[in-house]
């Protein structure tokens, strides 16, 4: 069982690019901290919109949690819009929730206008409950609220999902979407960024980030960066901005792809053309790959010590294959071909939080990401832009910490 990310490793090594180290001072108009999926749509938006930017990875390009990533573009939360309606009121939460979908569709469209090839195809994703009668009318609310607020979602019942993706269930909601790879992606975004005039390092981490009147200064280990703001595009804050954990829980989750599956397998799990989505707390995500392949995850814990990870790597992959099998009875005994585990954040009320904060100036933040998917990150670039070049749209505050705290 190999132990990298999927996405990662099934790229050449040969074809992955290389980004210079970051060092001596430089001058700038903008400070991206973050090279994943959200960090280069910034530079890409950025860069694209005029603005002189640079971008600071501590790694390199794309290989933490975007590779870590299920690769979906939904276009909704992965929240109850029912309770972001109780907590945040009906207009805010619709705002929302049309505000990633029509990002999702942005982001798709971003990519082909780059030019960028990362197999994106079309695959809804079947939120549903197998929990019993109780949970199949909570999610039949869930869906009755959504409809009633005019968004895009549509019902199944059990039949239909049996007949779906052969899951006997109590019924799912069907959000539209698509799956792609995560790590093609990104660094197509990075190469979109660069071509446009954006500066990219890699390997280079960020010890100190501190505001004056007229600039920001970002200070990394080999020199330092000033401009006119930083953004803060890495998930969850980073350990110079430590005043915001509170609001940031990290979870570890885990994920595997599996050996492919035999014809007679295929035959009796669905027909493959929609992710699902259960509703277990954790929740499990089920995601169809190319080569009759498929990707679980779930699993989530709080994180564990490095000197523990390897070792609960296999626990939890072994437990991940069980709870497949509960599923889908017919691919016991299938093997994973890889496993890897991943740390995401999530914010008070489940949603992430793009925007600046009143007690960090000249710094903008795209934190929380959760298991929302990939319009995040392009949601974040376009809010971020507008934001910094003075033209908020109505509404964007609703994403803001104002939401949270």
């Amino acid at each position: 069982m190999r132990t990298a990310p999927y996405f990662l490793d099934t790229y050449p090594r040969s074809r992955r690019p290389e980004y210079s180290r970051q060092k001596g001072e430089f001058k700038t108009t903008v400070v991206i901290v973050g090279g994943g999926l959200t960090g280069c749509a910034c530079a890409a938006a950025f860069a694209t919109a005029g603005v002189r930017c640079v971008l600071l990875e501590a790694g390199r390009i794309g290989t933490g949690a975007t590779a870590a990533s299920a690769g979906l573009l939904r276009q909704d939360f992965d929240a109850s819009f029912q309770a972001t309606v109780s907590r945040h009121g009906l207009r805010a939460a619709r705002h929302l929730w049309q505000a990633i979908r029509r990002a999702s569709l942005d982001f798709a469209s971003a990519a082909r206008r780059f030019g960028i090839r990362a197999d994106l195809a079309p695959q809804d994703l079947l939120v549903f409950t197998r929990d019993g009668a109780a949970a199949g009318k909570r999610l039949a609310r869930e869906y009755q609220t959504r409809r009633e607020a005019g968004l895009d979602v549509s019902w199944l019942n059990a039949r239909a999902l049996m007949r779906e993706a052969a899951v006997a269930g109590d019924g799912a909601l069907r959000i539209k979407g698509d799956a792609f790879d995560p790590y093609r992606a990104c660094i197509g975004l990075a190469a979109a960024a660069a071509a446009r005039g954006a500066i990219i390092h890699e390997r280079t981490t960020v010890r100190r980030v501190r505001p004056g009147r007229k600039s920001v200064e970002v200070r990394t280990e080999s020199g330092a960066i000033t401009g006119e703001s930083v953004i803060i595009a890495t998930g969850g804050p980073i350990d110079d901005l430590r005043a915001l954990r509170r609001h940031f829980r990290p979870h570890q989750t885990y994920a595997l792809v599996s050996q492919p599956l035999p014809a007679g397998v295929r035959r009796l799990v669905g027909r493959h053309d929609a992710a699902l989505r259960d509703s277990a707390a954790p929740p499990h995500l089920l995601r169809w790959m190319k080569d009759d392949r498929l990707l679980f995850a779930g699993a989530d814990q709080d994180p564990v010590p490095a000197r523990a990870l390897d070792k609960t790597l296999v626990q939890r992959a072994n437990q991940l294959m069980y709870e497949l099998s509960t599923l889908y009875p017919a691919i016991s005994g299938l093997q994973p071909e890889w496993a890897w585990p991943l740390v995401h954040y999530g914010s008070p009320d489940g949603l992430p939080v793009i925007g600046p904060h009143r007690n960090f100036p000249r710094h903008l933040f795209a934190l929380g990401h959760g298991r929302h998917g990939a319009g995040v990150a392009w949601l974040a670039a376009r809010l971020l832009l507008r934001e910094f070049t003075g033209d908020p749209a109505k509404g964007d505050d609703l994403f803001g910490f104002s939401r949270i705290l």
